[in-house]
């Protein structure tokens, strides 16, 4: 009988021999995924123990937590939280994973990312971990059910496969293909559906590329987004792996929802313009608004090649006075990696702020922008307030469009700088 990749991972985690879209299942976790954040893991914490009289998580080693968010802190009530969550860690036997960057791309470094994997986490941009074979979603009403007991109950969901075919032009990167996905599906078209991509683009894509899209599945309403694992993903794994499970693969004759085909040879770099991030149009249409600050990281697209595209543009030239780009790495390793490749100097010299890895300025905590004050970036939403100011605009686009955008001053084309006629 022929399955998807979803079906295969949840039978196997739910002890089945095979599984059917509908299924309601009890399955088991690989790992449980999580950042301390006030109302969740505090929470979870004091109800595992005062409303299940849970002292003890089984399984320690499935679990994982990281402190990404409030880095460094600013009150003692933020490190109050960092301590309470250390506290737990070094009390339970889970690895506590500080100040090494976002979780969600240091997960996949240390080796969480298994292809076959089942993960949750209450974050749903843990789908990204699907760039890699697994099934990661974000559970986050249910997460507290990981914590106290060994399996989930969940109902097995359809697949919707998309096909991404053509050739990507210079200058569009992976993010512009996930919301030119959203233009042509609709927001809402996956919703509660997992997802397949495979096709000649992503063939070719890079880890970091696939981890973009995979990791922003949420905006097509989905519970998570897969690929099939090649020999680019073994490679990238080589010496990682924490878990010994099969990877698994589609069938040829599976069966799914619905198959979608994207050509994506016409593409150029997008724009995604506030309020929704539902409002992907043409970067064209918006070439010479006026923006004041740039962030160029996130769990999204902070990556080496992002880095690297944002210094191609930046090469010899400078920021323009006033505007602020703030620059950070999605994790150390990828920091360091920058480093040594001189990518940190040269956007340095070009005016940027370089920070350390934080989920800080995605979410507003850092670097937050006053009343009619406009951002161009690559962070995760760009909803009101997200931030800074309600009254503040975010444009979401590629990385490379961050840094040209940071040299005009104002939302600007980058493909121009990246082929020398700027």
């Amino acid at each position: 009988m022929p399955h998807t990749m979803t079906e295969k991972i949840l039978a196997r985690a739910s002890g089945r021999a095979s599984v059917r879209p509908g299924d309601e299942i009890e399955a088991r976790p690989d790992f449980v995924i999580a950042y301390d954040f006030p109302g969740y893991t505090d929470v979870f914490f004091r109800e595992a123990r005062e409303e299940f009289g849970i002292d003890k998580v089984s399984s320690p080693e499935r679990f994982v937590l990281f402190i990404d968010h409030m880095v460094p802190a600013a009150t003692p009530k933020e490190e109050e939280l960092h301590r309470v969550t250390r506290a737990w860690g070094a009390a339970q036997g889970v690895p506590v994973h500080e100040r090494k960057g976002i979780g969600h791309q240091v997960s996949a470094e240390l080796g969480y990312a298994q292809p076959g994997a089942f993960i949750v986490h209450f974050d749903g941009h843990v789908s990204q971990l699907g760039a890699f074979g697994a099934y990661a979603f974000g559970a986050r009403k249910g997460i507290l059910e990981g914590f106290v007991s060994e399996t989930l109950a969940l109902a097995v969901p359809p697949t919707i496969k998309i096909v991404l075919t053509g050739t990507l032009q210079p200058g569009v990167m992976a993010r512009d293909v996930f919301h030119h996905m959203v233009r042509v599906m609709g927001p809402a078209s996956c919703a509660f559906k997992a997802v397949e991509l495979a096709g000649p683009v992503i063939d070719a894509m890079s880890i970091e590329g696939r981890q973009t899209i995979c990791g922003q599945a949420m905006f097509l309403g989905a519970n998570t987004m897969l690929i099939a694992p090649d020999a680019r993903t073994f490679e990238w794994l080589q010496g990682r792996s924490l878990l010994k499970v099969e990877p698994v693969y589609p069938d040829a004759d599976a069966v799914y929802e619905r198959v979608v085909t994207i050509d994506v040879t016409a593409l150029e770099p997008i724009v995604v313009v506030p309020p929704s991030p539902a409002n992907t149009q043409d970067l064209s249409k918006h070439l010479g608004l006026e923006v004041h600050t740039g962030y160029l990281g996130s769990c999204a697209s902070g990556r080496i090649e992002d880095l690297r595209a944002a210094a191609d543009v930046l090469r010899g030239r400078q920021v323009k006075p006033g505007f602020q780009l703030n620059v950070v790495p999605t994790s150390q390793a990828i920091m360091v990696q920058a480093a040594r490749e001189g990518l940190i100097e040269v956007l340095a010299q070009a005016g940027a702020f370089i920070s350390s890895p934080t989920c800080d300025y995605c979410f507003g905590r850092i670097a937050t922008m006053a009343d009619g004050q406009r951002a161009v970036s690559t962070g995760t939403l760009n909803t009101p307030g997200r931030m800074g100011s309600v009254n503040s605009e975010i444009y979401l686009c590629n990385a490379a469009v961050v840094a040209a955008s940071a040299i005009e001053g104002r939302i600007a084309d980058p493909r121009p700088y990246l082929l020398g006629a700027a």
